[in-house]
């Protein structure tokens, strides 16, 4: 399972309990949480191992991440990084839609030209070509893009709040964006999102953003139909 999670070696000028948990968070948010064939087993032993550390620190810090909701233990099994049901992502895409049409709707109001211009910026470092022949390049600027939404509505408690939903629609943006030609149709409704930004228009980048979400939602609803029994199998293994 390590070689799974990429762990950087501990440096003593740190708070050794935040920095362990630091690193466990920063690994886990690289790890592809949807993709089958990813093992989500954390041994508690091979993490101190890698980390050169004892393993107190270890287990205090996947405490915390299962109290933030990163992990979960399973009884006699072990500590394995969570992983939603097909269901719960459903609710998951459906309240980051709303969050973010809302952000996107306070950013007409309340961002700056230049601010709502680096949305341009990143947007235009990928046309549809370029996003399909570095599709893992360009999911990681997607997820970016979306965040960067979130921080123009200037709206600290709605950020917040979406980044509680973070860890796990990071990894179904991650799975989603190569499924289905997807990456195309998000590098031209990312411009439609950014044209209504650009003209204020509060109604139609609420609209355009929320459609933008709900078009992930109905492909992971449509797509993803097998998620479940994959993570029955998983857990009874």
């Amino acid at each position: 399972m390590v070689s799974t999670l990429n762990l950087r070696p501990v440096d003593g000028t740190f708070s050794l309990g935040d920095h362990i948990y630091g690193v466990l968070r920063e690994a886990i948010l690289d790890m592809k949480v949807y993709d089958p064939a990813t093992d989500l087993r954390l041994d508690e032993r091979a993490l101190s191992d890698a980390l050169k550390i004892s393993r107190t620190p270890v287990r205090e810090a996947l405490v915390r991440l299962e109290q933030d909701g990163f992990v979960e233990v399973r009884a006699r099994k072990g500590v394995y990084v969570l992983r939603k049901s097909h269901s719960e992502i459903m609710e998951m895409i459906t309240v980051w839609a709303a969050l973010e049409s809302m952000a996107a709707r306070l950013a007409t109001q309340r961002a700056s030209d230049k601010e709502i211009a680096s949305l341009r910026s990143m947007a235009g470092r990928y046309g549809s070509d370029d996003a399909k022949a570095h599709i893992e390049e360009y999911s990681e600027a997607n997820i970016a893009f979306h965040q960067r939404i979130l921080e123009l509505s200037h709206c600290t408690m709605l950020k917040t709040i979406a980044d509680g939903l973070f860890l796990h629609m990071r990894a179904v943006r991650r799975k989603a964006m190569a499924e289905k030609d997807r990456s195309s149709r998000s590098v031209a409704e990312h411009i439609g999102i950014i044209e209504a930004l650009e003209s204020r228009d509060a109604d139609r980048a609420a609209r355009e953003t929320r459609e933008h979400t709900m078009r992930l939602h109905d492909h992971v609803r449509d797509t993803w139909t097998d998620l479940d029994e994959t993570m029955k199998k998983n857990a009874a293994g």
